[in-house]
């Protein structure tokens, strides 16, 4: 006998298509039949040793994270509720062109205090990794959820060239794109740029024109934080969209937003650019969180010329009375690039986490407000936060327009992404909501999407970007990474003021035929693994 027999679910299997209802058997890890209106057709039922009543529940593939932070949260919490309770199958990280392979010990050191406001300090992880084929084989060994990996052109150019901002040599160019070659080659799904964080700014586009001609040739993508999400957004994704067609190579959009003042009421040009770029035969997609704020560290506001040379160069020139003054007047007055080139409104800007004792008064706070209790101007600040937490408190970024979030997620290349930040007192709620506040706000409330498109959305349009043949889809022979969710009541608990309250009405996930979440529990269960690049097509 089977298994598991998952009886009279409402299946919604991730293709877009209507739902219907259905019997579900799963053994050794796969889809293994699917007997569609079995009670009513009145035909002999599958037996299975164990059966689930999923009557008044929708059964859907599992939910793919195209943009996530968990790189080290998924070594460092087995639990890793934040993720499983909300129906999330499969994460991808390495995003934002800064992550933890390929490294030497040197570029590692580096990396871990730029995005400590990411990911935490790493001083609880056992970095035995150095490369990315390593760094798979690391969450190959259990994991909660699976994850796949893109290869961060940001590290790659800090092991290669440094944290200045030059040019890199031919024989540097060489090396990276040797770097990104074997990253591939090791299962990384494609490759990130982080465009407004140092080093990866650094790189013209004739360099990373290159990097992408060497991810095209694998079968891979390019996933690009790009070069401004404020003044000249639209500018940046054109840039993106021309070089992903200089270079042959798929792209993927990350955190595909419009925000700032700037762009109020701007999507629908963004849209127009894109269905361009469609009908021009462009291989593109895009993510989304659904929420109008966005996270990031205190740090990435900084001009990149203040940022050049890593983390202890810029500890220098904040300590420096005439290099912070430099920094205030292009933040405040002219508009950096790290903070997309819209001058800073601190009272948009909230403290969401801190590293360091004795910071934690700030927490939940802007700068502005932080800067009322210490009776100082909001820079003086900031700054003393920056010095005093070694660069590592992140940040809410109040900046997004509810017009422009409901306008991007509609259209037909669009797919679910948190960005989800784990570290910090109060981290951003998309973290521990996105995937059932699509489902309850954007499908249940407000009609934005219907609920078969909005789950297409979220598993089979991934998976395809992915290039994962057996995943995203409720079909026979696939693996049984799977949801079961109540339509009428799945909602996200996190809210700005708590962030971390679990989502309601997913009271199972599947992974591998394995439940990690049962009767709304999380169970021991790690049977989560790398995702590896699949072969070459043709």
């Amino acid at each position: 006998m089977e298994d598991l027999v998952i009886r009279d679910a409402d299946v919604v299997d991730g293709t877009g298509a209507d739902s219907y209802r259905a019997d579900v058997v799963v053994d050794g890890g796969r889809i293994v039949s699917i007997v569609k209106e079995a009670a009513a057709a009145g035909c002999q039922r599958p037996k299975a040793v164990r059966e689930l009543d999923a009557e008044g529940l929708v059964l859907s593939p599992g939910f793919i994270d195209m943009h996530a932070h968990s790189d080290l949260a998924l070594l460092r919490d087995p639990d890793h509720s934040a993720k499983a309770a909300q129906g999330v199958t499969l994460e991808v990280l390495g995003q934002d062109g800064l992550s933890y392979a390929p490294v030497d010990d040197r570029t590692l050191d580096g990396v871990r205090r730029s995005i400590a406001g990411w990911n935490g300090s790493g001083d609880d992880i056992d970095f035995d990794w150095r490369s990315v084929g390593e760094y798979l084989d690391r969450l190959d060994r259990g994991i909660a959820v699976n994850a796949a990996y893109l290869v961060p052109q940001g590290t790659v150019r800090a092991l290669v060239v440094g944290w200045d901002d030059r040019e890199a040599t031919p024989a540097e160019l060489d090396r990276m794109r040797r770097l990104v070659a074997e990253g591939l080659e090791q299962g990384a799904v494609g490759m990130s740029s982080g465009l407004t964080y140092t080093p990866g700014m650094y790189a013209k586009n004739a360099e990373l024109t290159e990097l992408c001609r060497v991810v095209a040739a694998y079968g891979g993508y390019y996933c690009p934080h790009h070069r401004s999400y404020g003044t000249g957004a639209l500018e940046a994704y054109a840039e993106m969209v021309e070089l992903s067609r200089q270079a042959g190579c798929p792209l993927h959009l990350a955190h595909a937003t419009m925000n700032f003042g700037v762009n109020e009421d701007r999507a629908p040009e963004l849209l127009a650019l894109l269905d361009d770029a469609l009908a021009a035969g462009a291989d593109l997609t895009l993510d989304t969180y659904p929420y109008t704020a966005g996270c990031t560290t205190l740090v990435a506001l900084l001009p990149s010329w203040a940022s050049e040379g890593g983390p202890q160069e810029i500890l220098r020139r904040l300590t420096d009375e005439g290099t912070a003054e430099r920094i205030r007047h292009d933040l405040e007055a002219v508009g950096s690039d790290g903070c997309h080139g819209v001058p800073v409104d601190w009272d948009t800007i909230e403290i969401s986490g801190v590293g360091g004792p004795g910071l934690g008064k700030y927490v939940g706070r802007t700068v502005r407000e932080s800067a009322a209790l210490r009776g100082e101007a909001p820079w003086t600040t900031a700054r003393r936060l920056l010095v005093e937490d070694r660069l590592a408190p992140a940040i809410l970024q109040h900046v997004g327009h509810e017009e422009n979030v409901r306008a991007i997620m509609r259209h037909r290349v669009h797919t679910g992404g948190s960005d989800g930040i784990l570290q910090g007192t109060k981290p951003h709620p998309r973290a521990y909501g996105t995937f059932p506040r699509y489902l309850g706000k954007y499908v249940r409330e407000l009609g934005v999407l219907s609920l078969e498109e909005c789950v297409a959305h979220l598993t089979g349009r991934p998976a395809a970007r992915l290039r994962l043949p057996d995943r995203g889809l409720v079909r026979e022979g696939h693996r049984a990474d799977l949801v079961l969710f109540d339509p009428r009541t799945v909602a996200a608990g996190s809210t700005y003021d708590a962030p971390r309250t679990p989502p309601t009405g997913i009271p199972y996930v599947m992974i591998d035929g394995r439940f990690v979440i049962e009767d709304g529990r999380r169970t021991d269960v790690l049977a989560g693994r790398a995702v590896r690049r699949g072969p070459v097509a043709g």
